[in-house]
């Protein structure tokens, strides 16, 4: 009996074979790519914001070059996942004006301010190491241009994660006002980067079907108890402590326990109630228009090459 064209496509993502642009693939699974790339594309974009902030204030010239650095690393990344993302047949305009009028979203995390200079270190430290958990298992997700382009992704996120741990090892050795500005972004930083994992596995709604279609391959709550695991070991190093008196190590478990996440304030960041939702979004949507004749110019610039005077 002939096999279907839908059993056909599992049978190659069960086979760890490629799902490449031009190959039949059901439309719910060019749907979930479409949202999570450019989810994960926006995501990369806003987060230059908060960072961004702190580039004219950093605190030497070395900082701001490696600020500078990363910031424009992430924009790199979120023109390889468009990139990726365009190939399922969406255009990078659409999945903008998705982004601009709100029915497409970004990565929580992102909706926090930066409010001094340690800030910077507990994004790179606890926010970029979070993604590095999440991205990882990317390399190896079933669809082939997502798959390529987080590898580079990856390679540069860890480089972020240690500039960030290194430039708060720096503030923990200062003086008593460097330390407690340390302690003080961490406390703020530990718990919506939890949250940045995504709901609990039994109130996430696409965790199943993803895990099928090798689009995911490790579920929230198992990355989120290997973040807790690691950061809870790293931050002794820094001599600083996470803010969660619940935090205790599970020997039979080889675990760390962990304490309640307010998923209420998950929902409302969401909901675009978080400190920097609507300031975050003035700035993409103030970058678009002020972007708008540039792209005229060059809807202009190609429509005269493609009629061959590129000159006039």
């Amino acid at each position: 009996m002939e096999t279907s064209l839908a059993e056909q496509f599992q049978q190659k993502v069960d086979l760890e074979i490629k799902i490449e642009p031009k190959d039949w693939m059901p439309e719910k699974y060019r749907q979930t790519l479409i949202r999570q790339i450019s989810q994960h594309a926006h995501s990369e974009v806003v987060g230059m914001l908060p960072e961004g902030n702190w580039i004219s204030r950093a605190p030497s010239l070395r900082r701001k070059a490696i600020l500078l650095a990363k910031i424009q690393d992430e924009a790199g990344h979120g023109l390889y996942l468009y990139s990726a993302a365009e190939t399922l047949g969406i255009s990078r305009d659409e999945m903008y004006h998705q982004l601009l009028s709100g029915r497409a979203k970004y990565s929580s995390i992102f909706n926090y301010p930066t409010l001094t200079w340690a800030d910077i270190g507990a994004i790179g430290w606890l926010v970029d190491g979070a993604a590095i958990l999440n991205q990882v298992p990317l390399c190896r997700t079933s669809f082939g241009p997502y798959a390529r382009a987080m590898v580079r992704v990856c390679k540069e996120e860890s480089f972020h994660q240690r500039q960030g741990f290194e430039s708060l090892w720096i503030l923990s050795k200062g003086t008593a006002a460097q330390k407690s500005m340390c302690q003080d972004a961490i406390n703020r930083w530990w718990w919506p980067c939890l949250m940045m994992f995504g709901p609990p596995d039994d109130e996430s709604p696409n965790t199943i079907q993803s895990m099928q279609w090798k689009i995911k391959r490790i579920s929230n709550d198992a990355l989120r108890q290997k973040f807790v695991d690691m950061i809870a070991e790293q931050v002794k190093i820094l001599g600083m402590k996470l803010p969660d008196p619940d935090l205790k190590w599970n020997e039979t478990e080889k675990h760390y326990n962990y304490g309640k996440i307010n998923w209420d304030e998950f929902s409302q960041v969401l909901k675009g109630n978080g400190p920097c939702n609507k300031e975050r979004m003035a700035a993409r949507t103030k970058a678009w228009e002020d972007g708008a004749w540039v792209r005229e110019a060059a809807t202009v610039y190609a429509e005269k090459k493609r009629n061959g005077n590129p000159n006039s």
